[in-house]
Order: structure tokens, then C-alpha cells, then sequence
């Protein structure tokens, strides 16, 4: 399937070669009447969900647009993987990893977000063009970040974290978490707008087992008018997540696979699509496409 192509007139698998440019999909080209898909590309040899499949720059590309076409509105291209335990990747890795990804399928029409916490990861893909930074840090990384957003006028992801890969399991003490999660959302929030960011370039989301055990998640999932009292658009990421594997667990305690999951992951998506949260950000695509679609279709029939 060449780029511009109708989809489903060619094989269904195979690579898709990119043959043309098509018209660049901007922030404001994504539907505003239901909770939006986010596809997870993540070009790294270390992932949770995936392990390394689509380290490869033509894979992930191939799979990149395979999600655009199965439905997704935007796609998260991350080159470093922040599961916890994982080491650290340098910029220069980082971009040597996404910004061919980047590049190629912004050139297809596919509309991006970039998840790195590096201010220069960052930089590079917006000279690429109209990305969404998705810094999973929580501001415990580069605070040099909020005046590349200020300056830049990109549109960012606020996302609640305490520590790092490394640090962030011994950190899930909280004295009331749904209420600290929201400060401390709301701390980082400040920092940006200080640094002159306005407040139409802000997302957030409460990082789903980012500093948060088991049953926390659960608390944060039934608490999203909480967070959506801060004002701003609210991403849910809790697509193949460990608290879920846990739900899930045999008998014998031994947590399920990621990629068994995705009912699970899907169910959710349904539940925050009703919750009328802003997107979510997942690995299987089509399964969420019919969730947010089946949950805006029951809302729009009760009006």
C-alpha cells in the first residue's frame, strides 16, 4: 500500500512503501465529538508490550501506518523506554531512532505526538513539524523544557511522575492519593504557564503506573472528574499496564502477557470515552476505535 492509497485495496500484509507526500492532519483536524485514539509506536529494543518489534526503522514506519490506518487519530513515536527498571537512552540515540519515524510519517498526513523528556528530542521533531510533546517526567528530568514549549508554542503532555525508571516503584506513598496527584499535576502545570506556555497547549495525564501501585490505578480511574477539574484536556494511559495484568492474574498469581491485555485495555478506553476524557493512549487500535465510537454513539443517542 503506497502512502495516499485507499486503505484495505491492497495486501493486507507486507510493507507499506512511502511513495508521496499527502496533507500534513494538524491539532485541529482531530474530532472534538468523541475521546480520541493515540497509537503507541515505540522504536525501541526494550519495550513492556513489544519487546523490540519494530526497533527497525522500516517496521516502525510500516507500523505506524498501519495504525493511522486502522483508526488512529495521532500517534505516540517514543524512542527510550521509561518501564520501570529499564536503563536510560541518550538524545543522540533517541533521535538517531525516531526522527526517520518521525519524519516519514509526518510526510504521510499522520498527525504526532513525541514522547521524550529531552529538551532537544524535542526541539529536533518540532523542525520536523506540528508534534505534541508527551514528557512522561513529570518535570523530574530537564526543566529546561518549559521554555522550549513557551518558545516554541508546541502543544505539550503534563504527566504525573515522581523519580524515574530506576526510583519511581519506591515512590507510591501518598497521604490522599487522588488529591496529591492533582497538586502535584497542577505544580508542574504552574511552572509551565510561569514560563509563558498558555494554557491551550496543555494536556494532562495522571501516569497510570508512573510512581503508582496496583490499586492506586484504580483510584485514579474512578476519579477523572478530579482531574478534569483542573482545566484541561485529560490523556488516559493504562493500555497493557501492569495493574492490569495483575487483575487478570491465573490462579497461580502469574500475571497474564501484555498483548493479553487488550480486552481489558479496551474495556477501560470504553468506560473514560463515557467519562468524556480527552484521549487515550493505546497499543491495539481498532478494538479503541469501537470503544470511543460505541461510547459517543450511546451519548449522542441520549441527548
Amino acid at each position: 500500500m503506497s502512502i495516499g492509497a485507499v486503505p484495505g485495496t491492497g495486501p493486507a500484509t507486507g510493507p507499506l512503501t512511502v511513495v508521496r507526500k499527502a496533507t500534513r492532519k494538524t491539532f485541529a483536524d482531530l474530532p472534538t465529538d468523541r475521546t480520541l485514539v493515540m497509537g503507541i509506536l515505540n522504536v525501541t529494543n526494550n519495550s513492556f508490550s513489544d519487546g523490540g518489534e519494530n526497533f527497525d526503522t522500516g517496521k516502525a514506519i510500516d507500523h505506524g501506518l498501519r495504525m493511522h490506518y486502522a483508526g488512529a487519530d495521532l500517534i505516540d513515536v517514543g524512542g527510550e523506554s521509561t518501564a520501570p527498571g529499564t536503563d536510560e537512552v541518550s538524545p543522540e540515540e533517541e533521535q538517531a531512532r525516531i526522527l526517520p519515524v518521525v519524519e516519514a510519517l509526518l510526510k504521510a498526513g499522520v498527525y504526532l505526538s513525541v514522547d521524550t523528556r529531552h529538551v532537544s528530542t524535542a526541539r529536533a521533531a518540532l523542525e520536523l513539524g506540528d508534534v505534541i510533546i508527551n514528557d512522561v517526567s513529570g518535570l523530574n528530568h530537564e526543566t529546561e523544557m518549559p521554555a522550549c514549549i513557551a518558545e516554541t508554542g508546541a502543544r505539550y503532555i503534563v504527566m504525573h511522575n515522581r523519580g524515574n525508571s530506576k526510583t519511581m516503584d519506591g515512590l507510591t506513598q501518598y497521604t490522599s492519593l487522588v488529591d496529591d496527584v492533582v497538586t502535584e499535576l497542577q505544580q508542574v502545570v504552574d511552572t509551565f504557564l510561569a514560563a509563558g506556555v498558555k494554557k491551550d497547549q496543555l494536556i494532562v495525564d495522571p501516569g497510570l503506573g508512573f510512581s503508582k501501585a496496583g490499586e492506586q490505578n484504580w483510584q485514579l480511574l474512578n476519579n477523572v472528574p478530579a482531574l478534569q477539574a483542573l482545566g484541561y484536556p485529560v490523556l488516559i494511559g493504562a493500555s497493557r499496564k501492569r495493574f492490569l495484568g495483575t487483575m487478570l492474574a491465573e490462579e497461580d498469581g502469574e500475571l497474564v502477557e501484555p498483548r493479553q491485555r487488550d480486552h481489558a485495555t479496551a474495556a477501560i478506553t470504553a468506560q473514560m470515552a463515557q467519562a468524556g476524557v480527552w484521549g487515550v493512549r493505546v497499543h491495539s487500535i481498532i478494538p479503541n476505535v469501537d470503544a470511543v465510537k460505541t461510547a459517543a454513539a450511546k451519548q449522542q443517542s441520549a441527548e
